[in-house]
């Protein structure tokens, strides 16, 4: 046995076969739901591993998931882990465009799909060719387009396989990609070994304790040990921190569960009646919504069973930080720093806000290093955030990426990500912000996420996001893009830029405002920066 995600997860079902793996809520609030048991969820992932090997999908090959929440996305990664192919994660927001460049980036020899986007599929598959199998879960519309290749029903797809396992041999190589968008440019591959996603994304078992020091040990602390600890990864599985915290849950042998699509309010409810401990999210976009809910309509909702709230892949402001803490002060929330290049990096430090920055305690494997030398930083002096140990492979089909983020120093592999950072005497790290997205104004760098969390402490923004608009004078000014609470009145610039005076030097303050009636993010709750700058260059949403 190696540390290999599905002899891990057989390993666990081996030894408590009859717990509660998977909860599944169709709709929020209809009372529609699955569940399943550890045996039962192998059972039906071995069924469709044996349809898609019998199909013809070989080991290595990538099969892709264009699906919504729901247990035909775990069940299908479980089933391509299975029989060694890799699987893939589609962006279900992506338009035919974008998903013809990842269909053809990816090399998908297969896709999984759900029926409300069998349009979308029918007009990318035109213009692909190695995609020669399709599978499709739910019921398509009475006017869906014909596809080109004709697709297997899922539930047909379920059936034909057998509920047995009879998988050959794996191994700790095998891989497991995660496409992610960013908040600029196309989608990448990251090429993840399974044995160095387990322990960088999935804490090795215990991403709060000590990894295991052996695959066989997993299954032996999860029989030596007891349930009552239920995960809820409320963000969409298409974005890898979801699904990774679900093999977290399946990794201590305990419950996951999952809603198909994020509503605040059924959510609540689903903490209470599933007992939920930990809940994972991502930024401001998703915990506001729970702590409006708290103070409106679930006013008085039973949270009592939350342990802990993690978020990452965005920051979580101050402001809601310190409301959610008080309307559930029990629960430990982790503003936690990570990606899809590197798993966990560390967790924010409890005076992190404005007047300090993104302090970051990391772990032992992050560091700051110079972007030039490779060298690490100077305490205070600004460079890169870099990640040695289990670090992925690099980014598929982009061999000038990967030599540009990948790097060896001193006989250990490193990944350089897009963070700037410094780092203090004790080895905190304050992130300032994506360099990509870092605006040069005047010859002074200024970092949106920043300015966006002095924006959001003002009692009436609802959300912000900063970008840089072309300026004759300053190469760029930094413009705001806010969203205002409901019944706020629309402020006036001089009004922001006041309220931003006593948090950021004088170079950070928005020199231009736009009023948007919603700002874009992902269903994630990641940036939409493209959508900002459109939006501050037009002077309107």
């Amino acid at each position: 046995m190696e540390f290999n995600l599905a002899d891990l997860f057989e390993s666990v079902v081996d030894v408590v076969p009859d717990r509660e793996a998977l909860v599944y809520v169709d709709h929020p609030g209809t009372g529609a739901e699955r569940r399943l048991t550890y045996a039962g969820l192998d059972a039906v992932a071995n069924r469709l591993a044996h349809h898609l090997a019998d199909s013809g999908i070989r080991p290595g090959e990538h099969v892709g998931l264009h699906l919504y929440n729901g247990v035909e996305y775990l069940q299908t990664v479980l089933a391509c882990l299975k029989i060694r192919a890799v699987p893939v994660n589609v962006n279900y927001r992506y338009v035919e465009e974008e998903l013809v460049y990842l269909y053809r980036d990816a090399d998908l020899a297969a896709l999984v799909f759900d029926a409300e986007f069998t349009e979308r599929v029918a007009g990318a598959l035109h213009h692909t060719t190695a995609l020669r199998h399709l599978i499709r879960a739910g019921t398509p519309d009475a006017d869906a387009p014909r596809l080109s290749v004709p697709p297997v029903e899922f539930t047909d797809a379920e059936a034909a396989g057998s509920p047995g396992r009879g998988f050959g041999p794996r191994s700790a190589d095998d891989q497991f990609i995660i496409y992610t968008g960013g908040t600029t440019g196309m989608p990448k591959g990251v090429m993840w070994r399974q044995e160095d996603l387990f322990f960088a994304g999935m804490g090795g078992g215990a991403p709060t304790g000590v990894p295991v020091a052996r695959p066989e040990e997993l299954a032996e602390r999860v029989a030596a040990s007891g349930e009552g600890i239920t995960f809820f990864p409320t963000p969409p599985l298409m974005h890898g921190t979801s699904t990774l915290t679900a093999f977290i849950g399946f990794h201590f042998g305990q419950k996951v569960v999952l809603h198909r699509k994020f509503v605040p309010e059924e959510v609540l409810r689903t903490v209470g009646r599933e007992r939920v401990t930990s809940m994972s999210l991502v930024g401001d976009a998703m915990l506001r919504p729970l702590v409006d809910a708290l103070t409106g309509p679930l006013k008085g909702a039973d949270t009592s069973s939350l342990f802990s709230v993690s978020s990452s892949g965005a920051v979580l402001s101050e402001t809601i930080r310190n409301r959610f803490r008080e309307l559930v002060p029990h629960a430990v929330l982790l503003n936690n720093f990570g990606s899809s290049e590197s798993g966990f990096n560390g967790t924010a430090t409890d005076d992190s806000g404005p007047a300090t920055g993104f302090r970051v305690q990391v772990n032992e494997r992050t560091t700051v290093v110079d972007p030039a030398t490779l060298e690490p930083a100077a305490a205070g002096v600004p460079g890169r955030v870099a990640q040695c140990g289990h670090v992925p492979l690099g980014y598929y089909n982009d061999p000038k990426k990967t030599a540009e983020t990948f790097f060896e120093r001193d006989g250990t592999r490193w990944v350089l990500l897009g963070d700037m950072a410094t780092v203090d005497a004790d080895g905190v790290v304050t992130v300032l912000g994506r360099g990509s997205q870092c605006i040069n104004t005047g010859g002074e760098k200024v970092y949106p996420e920043e300015v966006e969390q002095a924006l959001k402490a003002h009692p009436d923004v609802y959300d912000a996001l900063v970008t840089g608009v072309p300026d004759g004078t300053w190469g760029n000014r930094v413009s705001a893009v806010v969203q205002m609470r409901e019944g706020a009145a629309e402020p006036t610039l001089e009004e922001i830029q006041e309220h931003c005076r006593t948090r950021l030097a004088g170079y950070k303050i928005p020199r231009g405002l736009v009023v948007a009636p919603l700002i874009q993010r992902s269903p994630s709750g990641k940036a939409d920066y493209r959508w900002a700058r459109t939006v501050a260059a037009n002077g309107r949403a």
